[in-house]
């Protein structure tokens, strides 16, 4: 018997199975499997060290020891990167910093207060007939700030609204003699200028403001003309569902627009080529792919989004991979309709607005050198053999096939972190597969734009595990409307919030996105990346293109573990009288290790019957 490992590198992770082969490859005894995350960009000499780990502990894991292992097994791994390419972005540029849109938590009074910026400090010398709105700068005691008001209004000073840099909105508004809209927390208040018009308009609880987030209410209130209405439209987008909200006149009135173009993006296929704008949408630029297949490459406009963006690729694969710029190709994109929020130039409190974006994602194909060079590397630091298997999808058929009660004709689907393998194997020994850019990253990517978290790591937890409303210290109201109770109290920052429930715990997500918001973007975006690729995957490998020819899909990979994903699959394929489900590699893995399972299956078929095979 000898001892093999077969290594299956992902974008995310790196995965291990470890089983001995008797010489003529008709007996395997599978022993252990391993699992690590991949270090490095999938197919680049980064994986050595990662590949290395998985095996030291699949060995362990097998009670073997590394003297003892006769080769290694790795996939073909192809690199996939994802990136968002903007539809035209409107960016309004105000002059000096002088325009924002404030939406704090905890804002005090209501209604909308017109007039011009004061500091507390000048009120008393005021022009009585002029309204003004109040500057607290930092370091005013609150009591200080009420008192320093009403004694103004008093004395005929019209303080409509107040604009203050600490969290002290209700306990000034509080003490007030007159109810005025107070916002807080405008953190750079010393960049507000004096002397100029200012609004401030704060909703009555559980309403939302009505005139600053109306572009026509700021031309109301302003006094704008058609022109500088039309530039300040992104401001009003951006307060849209705020309660409260503050906008400035800028000193002389100078408001600048300037549109990015998100550019062209040319896809070149095997007989054909097709350039389609960006801005027409996800569904116009996979109509044009799906007219040009198979794709060769695709090129972006220069000086544009989707130009940069596709040129990052092309120059970053070209570094990791030792690979002349000129070989890297792309081989598939995948194009999602999105929005992501865009910050306001010129805002004082981190205002953003909404954008329409296209997601794109672009998987790289590369010449042999790469994987080659990896085996080399490998080789080195193993001091073994080591082939470089099959296709991915090709393998992962072969690791399907060990869940219990399958057969041949199989269709799998591998859905992983960069890409979506399909694949079908026919009776007999011929497969027929596909590899598709975007897969779980894009997924990720997809929830952290659309809800502005800025954090990658966040939205990786609210794509996998499923969210709760923190509605006491002791009880949470799940996203199904159940409620679970707690023995032990919730953390402080968790009350009241939006939280994930990840395995270690509740983490409590920083936004103002409500649950039934956050849900929503997570579902879209997997439907929109998984549910789209796995339809676009199987038609594309199923007998003339009709998904009614496949009878049974099994379901593998990371993805494949999610807590919604293989049933949003399902159901989309219902409709074609498709079984699908989860795999059961040999029988104890679930849906992972199918790849790193095929290579040592096919290892053993090889001995079998002998095939040229492609080594180090």
């Amino acid at each position: 018997m000898t001892l093999v490992v077969g290594v299956d590198i992902g974008n995310s992770t790196t995965e291990a199975c470890v089983a001995e082969v008797d010489a003529d490859g008709r007996e395997v005894s599978w022993l252990a499997g391993a699992l690590g995350p991949t270090s490095g960009v999938k197919g680049t000499t980064e994986n050595v060290s990662g590949v290395v780990d998985v095996v030291r502990r699949a060995l362990a894991a097998a009670g073997r020891d590394r003297t003892e292992l006769a080769t290694l097994l790795v996939n073909e791994a192809t690199p996939v990167i994802s990136g968002l390419a903007m539809d035209t972005i409107t960016e309004t540029i105000i002059t000096e910093s002088t325009m924002i849109g404030h939406n704090p938590r905890t804002p005090g009074g209501d209604g909308l207060g017109v007039g011009v910026t004061v500091a507390l400090a000048d009120l008393t010398g005021h022009d009585p007939a002029e309204p003004v709105v109040c500057v607290v700068g930092a370091g005013v005691d609150f009591d200080d700030a009420a008192a320093g008001i009403n004694s103004a209004a008093a004395a005929g000073i019209r303080v409509t609204g107040v604009i203050v840099c600490a969290d002290d909105a209700n306990l000034i508004a509080n003490r007030l003699h007159a109810p005025i809209p107070v916002v807080d927390e405008v953190s750079l208040i010393d960049r507000i200028p004096l002397g100029m018009l200012a609004a401030v308009e704060v909703a009555r609880p559980g309403h939302t403001i009505r005139t600053l987030s109306n572009s026509y209410g700021i031309a109301t209130v302003f006094g704008l003309d058609p022109d500088q209405t039309r530039m300040v439209a992104p401001v009003a987008r951006a307060l849209v569902g705020n309660r409260s909200a503050v906008v400035i006149r800028t000193p002389t009135g100078d408001i600048t627009d300037r549109r990015i173009p998100a550019g062209r993006l040319t896809l070149i296929g095997a007989t054909a080529r097709r350039t389609v704008e960006i801005s027409a949408g996800a569904e116009e630029i996979m109509a044009a792919l799906h007219r040009v297949q198979p794709l060769v490459d695709a090129t972006g406009e220069a000086g544009t989004h989707v130009g940069g963006m596709l040129a990052r690729v092309h120059d970053n694969m070209s570094d990791l991979t030792a690979t002349p710029a000129d070989a890297v190709r792309i081989q598939d994109v995948l194009a999602v309709d999105t929005v992501a929020p865009q910050p306001v130039t010129g805002a004082l409190a981190g205002e953003s607005a909404l954008a329409n974006a296209v997601a794109l994602a672009a998987m790289v194909r590369t010449s042999r050198g790469p994987m080659e060079l990896l085996a080399a590397r490998l080789r080195e630091a193993l001091g073994l053999d080591v082939l470089i298997g099959g296709v991915e999808a090709d393998m992962a058929v072969l690791g399907a096939l060990t869940t219990p009660g399958t057969d041949r004709p199989i269709a799998i689907l591998d859905l992983g972190g960069g890409s979506t393998d399909a694949a079908v194997a026919s009776p007999g020994d011929e497969v027929r597969s596909v590899h598709l850019a975007g897969a779980g990253d894009l997924v990720t990517r997809l929830i952290d734009a659309e809800l502005g978290l800025r954090n990658v790591d966040l939205a990786e937890e609210i794509k996998k595990c499923p969210l709760a409303k923190a509605e006491s210290f002791f009880h949470l109201r799940m996203e199904d409307g159940t409620v679970r109770f707690r023995a032990d109290p919730l953390p402080v920052d968790a009350f009241a919030r939006v939280v994930v429930l990840t395995d270690t715990g509740v983490d409590p997500i920083p936004t103002r996105h409500t649950l039934e918001r956050i849900r929503q973007v997570r579902r879209a975006a997997k439907h929109r990346v998984f549910v789209v690729n796995a339809l676009r995957a199987l038609e594309m490998v199923s007998p003339g293109g009709n998904l009614r020819q496949l009878g049974f899909v099994v379901v593998l990979g990371g993805s494949a573990l999610d807590f919604e994903i293989p049933d949003m699959i399902s159901e989309a394929v219902a409709e074609f009288g498709i079984v699908c489900g989860t795999g059961n590699v040999r029988g104890c893995e679930g849906p992972r290790n199918a790849v790193a399972t095929g290579l040592v299956a096919r290892h053993a078929a090889t001995a079998r019957d002998p095939v040229p095979a492609a080594g180090v």
